[in-house]
């Protein structure tokens, strides 16, 4: 059976579900190791058990996205796992979190928390695998955004300004490692069903009727199969960017 990911080592944030969740298990199915990071540590050890069963390698290393403490033991963690060759190859920069409303209704208590893991934490996470990949010449750095940061809503304004600020961190990353052979991906999934909508406060009625009309959504397997797949290009091939839709989703 191909592997093409075979003797590689990648790093998944958020993996304790959703798109994290679903990247980590397209990525072992493909020959690579895998660390994987959350808050939830049972919902890790589980992922880790499934991976283990599948003959696959996990290590789980839970933590806070939005601490550069946590991050760094994410990635110090990594470099001394002998199993998963005392190195990484790719990182997978996909914790996050949502809020619901625009600038005007959104929860303002929240604003801080939000930029706190989904732009600082991701920044470090960013710039710290960065520079040791540049040093090594090669490797991949995948990045979360969505639709909605580049095509801010006033249904979601707040955080789609998070994702338009990490579609332009992600893009000055590019510019600085891919001179050393690193690539850099900006993802930006449309509507993908899953935990994401409750935790960031979606409902029926502020989400459910609106999206009816678009017909099947994503599902995080869809996410997870695209970044696969921009893993195993030719390594000099670098799709910066990539915007994943329902067929149906006419807005945003």
């Amino acid at each position: 059976m191909n592997k093409p990911l075979a003797g590689k080592t990648a790093i998944v944030t958020g993996a304790s579900s959703g798109i994290g969740r679903a990247t980590a298990l397209a990525l072992v199915r493909s020959g690579a190791a895998v660390v994987i990071s959350a808050r939830r540590r049972e919902r890790l050890d589980e992922l880790a058990a499934e991976i283990a069963a599948m003959g696959g390698k996990a290590l789980v290393v839970a933590g806070d996205a939005g601490i550069s403490a946590d991050i760094d033991l994410l990635l110090e963690s990594a470099l001394h796992w002998k199993e998963g060759g005392g190195k990484y190859d790719v990182v997978v920069v996909n914790a996050g979190r949502g809020l619901a409303g625009g600038i005007l209704g959104s929860d303002e208590s929240q604003w801080q928390q939000l930029y706190q893991v989904n732009v600082l934490g991701a920044a470090h996470l960013m710039r710290r695998a960065g520079q040791y990949l540049a040093q090594r010449k090669s490797g991949d750095i995948v990045v979360l955004g969505s639709v909605v940061g580049r095509n801010i809503s006033p249904f979601s304004g707040f955080y789609g300004s998070s994702k338009f600020a990490i579609s332009a961190i992600a893009e000055g990353l590019r510019r600085e490692v891919c001179p050393h052979g690193v690539r850099v991906c900006l993802v930006m999934p449309g509507i993908v069903i899953s935990e994401f909508q409750e935790v960031a406060g979606y409902n029926e009625e502020n989400f459910g009727k609106g999206v009816a009309q678009f017909g099947q959504l994503l599902e995080s397997h869809h996410i997870a199969d695209a970044i696969h797949w921009l893993l195993t290009l030719p390594p000099q091939v670098n799709v910066n960017e990539i915007m994943i839709r329902p067929t149906g989703q006419t807005y945003p």
